[in-house]
Order: C-alpha cells, then structure tokens, then sequence
C-alpha cells in the first residue's frame, strides 16, 4: 500500500494531536478556593487531612459548636464548601492568621490563605503576630506551603474548627479539613 507525503503528514498530525490532548488531561481535584480565584493557584489544596494537630495547640473548654455537633459552613475557602453540612471533629483555641506567601515550589503568590494558626508558624510562640510581620510557615495545608515565607496580613483570637463535610459540587467526602472559624459556622 502506497501512502502519499500529504495523507502521511495529515496522519502524523492527527497522531500527535491525540498524543498531546491525553498528556494534558487535567485529574486534579476539585480544590480551588472561590474566594482567592485571582490571587493565585490553590489547585493543589489538600481537602482531607490527618486528625493530628500541631503541637502546644489547646483544645477549647467551651466552644460554640462541640464535637459531633452538625453544622453548615459559611466559608468558600475551596469549590464546593459554601453551604456544606459538617460534622465537628475538633475544637482549639488559638489566632488564626490570613498570609500571602510565594510557593516553595514556585508558581503564583497566594494571597489572603485562610488559615493558619500560631501553632503552624515557626517559633511563633505564645504572642499574637501583627500584620506585616514576615513569618515561617510549618503548615502543609497546599503543596509548597510548608517552608514558605509569609506575611500576615490580619489577626484574629478565635476558636478554630476541624470538620468532616461533602462537597456541594463534587460529592467528595473531605476528613478532617482544617481549619474553620467559628463566624464562618452556623448551626444545622
């Protein structure tokens, strides 16, 4: 069988143009966070989490929603949170802190990540930190958080939540998402 240069060439095309869509399909997670769409990329958001907390982190004596308690969530850190039904799982009292910080990885700045806490912050100590101050971030919360220089840009004293909830849009199960606060929390 005898094929033309120009029938080979249509081929050849074709044959790297399928190649090039299948090593581009996209399987990330649905984990990009509504409220931060223009300040860089949070595809890489870890929606689930371990049940451990950092060290010296002290749980609430008397939050407003306890553990086990079902709550709806009022936040929009990620696609799909907004209107959640929640189970509780932890409690603590601590400062919550919104940072911008450049990846380890590289890529975009992140700007306005909500949360962190004092206890993710290296030698953060007891005192809360002010806006502007440079800090060294211990949390693993996104894929080249750990290790990055941040500045903080608020402060706030508050019980921060740990919750188990569905996806809005997915249907994803997420365990032991941290963090919530608890004006970003209403009861079911």
């Amino acid at each position: 069988m005898k094929i033309s240069k120009k029938a080979l060439g249509i081929l050849l095309l074709s044959l790297i143009f399928v190649l090039s869509a299948c090593g581009n399909s996209d399987s990330k997670k649905e984990s990009t966070h509504d409220s931060h769409s223009d300040s860089g990329s949070h595809e890489e958001m870890d929606h689930s989490g371990s049940a451990e907390v950092p060290e010296g982190l002290t749980e609430s004596t008397h939050p407003k929603y306890k553990i086990g308690s079902q709550v709806i969530i009022n936040a929009s850190h990620m696609k799909g949170m907004k209107g959640a039904e929640a189970t509780v799982t932890g409690a603590y009292d601590t400062t919550a802190y919104v940072v911008s910080y450049t990846p380890t990885t590289g890529g975009q700045r992140v700007d306005h990540h909500k949360w962190v806490i004092q206890e993710e912050i290296k030698d953060a100590g007891d005192k809360p930190l002010n806006p502007g101050d440079q800090v060294l971030l211990e949390a693993s919360h996104m894929k080249g958080m750990k290790g990055a220089t941040a500045e903080i840009d608020s402060a706030e004293k508050t019980t921060v939540y740990m919750v188990d909830y569905t996806s809005t849009t997915s249907g994803e199960k997420v365990k032991n998402h941290k963090w919530v606060t608890e004006d970003e929390l209403s009861a079911k």
